[in-house]
């Protein structure tokens, strides 16, 4: 084994800098922490001492390996340590690093051993008075004897100091990304046995009911850490690098039942029967030297107050984890937590366990990190903590039996601390909830559900079959529109300039001067990229100075100035091949700053400032060459344009946690259902069943598609009444894979229309013809989709009662509100629900959520024009806005009056608006934007139109003066025409015969104009004008 040892070199000198630079630091500090040391001493004695305590934790974080015999002595200058021969072999290649590193070597002379200690003691005597050491060491060993003994004789010039905190918060405490690697896949293979195998064992002996000890069950899950295979299977996915051989137990397994509970970690197993009440199962394992536990209590058919008080315990893990951040006093978190004990069940505060957890990691419980209502202790980035909140010894009120008449609970989970946000719980992936920790085995078969009693309305006759509200006044369809309730528009008038002011100072308090929000998105940042790293990674083929299109690292090699130069795909626009005489010439362009408008105009540059080259020109007789290289450019051009906009597409989908399934109890499922999008393009019906934490759907293929709680953020139920489907929409927060495609919408239906009932072996059916067999069938219709409306309503409130506070509900749109529009290519019916405007029918699919808009626009609304578009802009202004378009007009009050009654401010407008240059002003600067006026501008429009239509109406109002000279100048004309008739060959024969000729005519027109103020009101308008 000697030959094996391999200490990390690096590890072991930025482990010793980091201790010795928090020493120093401390001594500048007033000696808070290491309280004024000059030396520290940790001593090891033999190797088969039990128990692991701070010496061997400072041993694996030094070396990586536990070093018996062994003597450490640590001044701010260096390390002395004194060992044997054969571990001084491997502690030699330590040396050379930033702290100096001696090593004394013992061997057989007890002269020149007590030389070495001689020395050790006077480095100790030389630092200063007090030298810090472990307390409670109990270290036993001649080497230990031997030390002790040469100690005593300067033990009263110096002063001891426990050291114990100082190495916690120095050194063990906070862990870095290598050792927290290690403890995640310690808690995965935790969190494994403990799901997968204990948890499968536990519930075949309960249901078989067997009789079987503790200490066999835990004989059992212990031996399950030699089988490699098992963690290889492990749906927790631990990495592939894992090693099985490096783990070991350091608690447990402890399983206890039967009223008989010990929560401490030196707690064992007996050997009584597992008892099918509350049983309490923990098991912590090390992997490489890091440790982690995680402990769970289970409940066969529990009681009301067991339930209760079970989640008065999870309240209280949960709220300690929750609180456990950077920065927060330890102390804090327990005084907490009983305040949440004290304020709902103060009754149970005796009961609480006195520490809840403490620090782990190469120590399984380091004590000065204790979770207690004494320990000041600050948390920090990267510590790492068992949490175990439990209630010990609680008397049962409904005992079971004998043994159910006390009970204890308890929950344990290994957390890492972060800043600023919630700690990563590592063992979090073992269900803690109560439907996944109760078991229930009871017969209940006769508890079923029981009708609800029929409840009999009463006809309102003033409503009759015909809803009033879509009965007209009018049989013209230019008139409908003008049906107009003036109180309610003044009302409505009223309401909208409410929230239109709302609008206008949320808008600028949101995006103030001073804060320059961009709406919370960042600036386009350039993307660096690179061919070769290395010299050596070019392609051979370039020493012949060629062009070569390297297609494996995106990169076109160019022969320049007798070099060969590589260009990333990415610096290049395009490349085109052209002939001129003999010569074939092959043009590329590349990307530079200002290169005319485009889609790439904006694209940004590491420094815009500096000199681009735009083109280069090549020059060959071989034009098949030149035309196959242009090709391969292009070719690799477009592939690196579809990976980036496969990769833009896809950086919204999240992977989702693991799906935690139902197996004690009989599942909630829907059966024969189709889903959208279809996996594969094909249509096949499939189940959907309800688990812990989410939906699964699976088809007959195998396909399987998983929806959890955490990630529904709209939950409809839509009804076959008027459809020919019906319909459980889930619409998500964030997208998921469906097959090859990404989905944020996803849909369970089944037809209405085609009812699995007998339509010719009914008897009756021979004595009946023509309508009455009809109407049969029309009633026969109905009853299957009422049934069908029921069965999928009483399941989507299953669903959103198993998802609890991550659902708002189930909602339901309001079909009789509804008004058809084009939101994609064709027309549909636009349903409004509690919270969202939706389109479930026709695939894709809308949902529009109204806490996100921020106006509607309603554009082509005007005299004559039978249709109007809706314009949704989103309070993420970067959003694009959502058109709905061609709705009909006699659906424009209902719109209004809907808008204005969900609070949703709104204008309208005569024409369509170019709303890709609108957002990009308002993006540009939202600040400016606001200060302008916002929204104003929208309804400024519709009243501008509104102004001119009245002054071009008023200026062509007449008095009864005008009106009477113009009666006048009417018989004049009249007479006139009559005259002209009836000489009108005359004036035919003789064309020239003195008229007036046309200046002459239109001078008495002006005339005539002065005579009757005409002029003066043209001139006049057009001043106005």
């Amino acid at each position: 084994m000697a030959d094996e040892v391999k200490i990390d070199k690096h590890a072991f000198h930025d482990h010793l800098a980091q201790l010795v630079t928090a020493w120093k630091h401390d001594k500048r500090s007033n000696d808070a922490l290491f309280g004024g040391v000059g030396s520290m001493i940790i001593l090891m004695g033999r190797a088969e001492e039990s128990g692991f305590q701070k010496k061997n934790a400072m041993h694996f974080w030094l070396l990586g390996y536990e070093f018996p015999a062994t003597l450490m002595v640590f001044t701010t200058e260096a390390l002395y340590i004194v060992t044997t021969a054969k571990k001084a072999k491997h502690l030699e290649p330590l040396k050379g690093g930033k702290v100096p590193l001696e090593i004394l070597v013992r061997g057989k002379d007890p002269e020149q051993n007590a030389k070495q200690f001689e020395k050790c003691l006077d480095l100790i005597k030389g630092a200063g008075k007090k030298v810090g050491t472990i307390a409670k060491d109990n270290s036993t060993g001649p080497f230990v004897d031997e030390w002790k003994a040469a100690f005593s004789e300067i033990s009263k010039e110096v002063e001891e100091v426990d050291i114990s905190t100082a190495l916690s918060s120095a050194a063990l405490a906070v862990k870095d990304e290598n050792e927290l690697r290690s403890m995640r896949n310690a808690s995965r293979a935790c969190t494994g046995l403990l799901t997968e195998y204990f948890v499968e064992e536990m519930s075949q002996i309960l249901d078989e009911e067997k009789q079987v000890m503790h200490d066999q069950l835990a004989s059992k899950v212990e031996n399950k850490i030699d089988d490699p295979k098992f963690f290889s299977s492990l749906k927790s996915k631990l990495p592939a690098d894992f090693d099985a051989s490096q783990m070991d137990w350091v608690y447990g397994p402890v399983i206890q039942s039967g009223g008989s509970y010990d929560m401490k970690l030196t707690a064992t197993c007996d050997s009584k029967p597992l008892h099918a009440g509350t049983i309490i199962a923990g098991l912590g394992l090390r992997y490489k030297s890091y440790n982690s536990i995680v402990a769970r209590t289970y409940m066969v058919d529990p009681n009301d107050s067991q339930e209760s008080n079970y989640k008065l315990l999870m309240t209280v893990h949960e709220t300690i984890i929750k609180e456990a951040k950077e920065g927060v006093v330890i102390n804090e978190l327990y005084k907490k937590a009983l305040g949440i004990i004290q304020s709902k069940k103060p009754e149970l505060e005796k009961h609480f366990v006195k520490n809840a957890g403490g620090g782990i990691g190469l120590e399984i419980r380091d004590v000065t990190l204790s979770i207690n209502a004494k320990n000041n202790r600050t948390l920090q980035d990267g510590m790492t903590l068992c949490i175990s909140s439990g209630f010990s010894d609680i008397e049962n009120p409904k005992p079971q039996d004998k043994q159910s008449r006390t009970y204890s609970l308890l929950i344990s989970d290994t957390i890492r601390i972060r800043r600023d946000q919630e700690p990563a719980n590592f063992t979090g992936s073992a269900a803690s909830d109560l439907g996944s920790t109760s078991f229930f085995f009871k017969d209940d078969e006769g508890e079923e559900e029981e009708p609800a009693p029929k409840t009999k309305f009463k006809k309102d006759p003033k409503v009759g079959a015909v809803a009033t509200g879509n009965i007209t006044k009018t049989k013209l369809r230019a008139e409908r529109a003008t049906q107009i309730n003036d109180g309610a528009e003044a009302r409505r008038k009223e309401h909208q300039k409410e929230l239109a002011h709302q609008k206008q100072e949320s808008g600028l308090k949101q995006y103030s001067e001073a804060t320059g929000n961009q709406n919370g998105v960042a600036q386009k940042k350039f993307k660096t990229f690179s061919s070769y790293k290395r010299d050596d990674q070019f392609p051979s083929r370039v020493k012949d100075l060629i062009v070569v299109v390297d297609v494996k690292a995106s990169t076109i090699v160019l022969p320049i100035m007798g070099r060969p130069v590589p260009f990333h795909i990415n610096t290049i626009k395009n490349a085109s091949k052209s002939d001129e005489g003999d010569f074939a010439y092959l043009r590329i362009n590349f990307l530079s700053p200002g290169q005319g408008v485009g889609r790439k105009d904006d694209q940004p540059f590491q420094d815009p400032s500096a000199h681009f080259v735009r083109s280069l020109t090549l020059r060959s007789k071989d034009a098949d060459r030149m035309q196959d290289i242009a090709q391969q450019i292009t070719d690799l051009r477009k592939n690196a344009v579809r990976r980036e906009q496969e990769k833009k597409q896809l950086e919204d989908v999240v992977e989702q946690d693991k799906l935690i399934e139902i197996r004690n109890r009989k599942l909630n499922k829907l059966e024969n259902i189709f889903v959208r999008p279809a996996m594969d393009g094909k249509r096949t019906t499939g189940e959907v069943e309800v688990h812990h934490n989410g939906l699964r759907y699976h088809d007959n293929r195998g396909n399987v598609i998983d929806v959890l709680f955490g990630n529904i953020k709209h939950l409809f139920f839509q009804p076959s009444q008027h459809e020919l489907i019906v319909i459980i929409h889930i619409h998500l927060k964030n997208p998921i894979m469906i097959g090859k495609k990404k989905a944020k919408d996803v849909q369970f239906y089944r037809e209405a229309t085609d009812m699995q009932f007998d339509e010719t072996g009914n008897r009756k059916r021979k004595h009946r013809y023509g309508d009455e067999e009809e109407f049969e069938q029309e009633q026969q219709e109905r009853r299957q989709r009422a049934l069908l409306d029921k069965e999928f309503k009483n399941f989507a409130d299953k669903v959103a009662t198993a998802a609890g506070d991550e659902i708002g509900g189930v909602d339901v749109p309001f079909r009789e509100l509804g008004f058809n529009g084009v939101p994609n290519r064709s027309s549909v019916l636009c349903q409004p629900a509690t919270d969202c405007l939706v389109q479930l029918t026709e695939p894709p699919f809308m949902v529009l959520t109204l806490d996100e808009i921020e106006t509607v626009h309603l554009e082509r609304v005007q005299f004559g024009l039978k249709n109007f578009d809706m314009v949704c802009v989103f309070k993420d202004f970067h959003r694009p806005p959502v058109h709905i378009n061609t709705i009909p007009m006699e659906s424009l009050e209902g719109v209004k009056d809907w808008l204005d009654s969900v609070n949703i401010q709104y204008s309208e407008g005569p024409v369509n608006l170019n709303w890709g240059t609108i957002m990009k002003t308002i993006t540009a600067d939202p600040h400016q934007f606001f200060v302008d006026g916002g929204w104003s501008f929208l309804s400024i429009e519709s009243d501008d139109e509104d102004e001119e239509d009245e002054e071009e109406e008023s200026a062509f109002e007449m008095s009864e003066s005008d009106l009477a000279v113009s009666d006048e100048s009417s018989e004049d004309e009249s007479e006139f025409d009559e005259e002209a008739s009836a000489d009108e060959g005359d004036a035919s024969l003789d064309d020239e015969s003195g008229g007036p000729d046309w200046d002459e005519l239109e001078n008495q027109a002006k005339k005539k104009d002065r005579q009757g103020g005409l002029e003066d009101e043209d001139s006049g308008k057009k001043k106005r004008r």
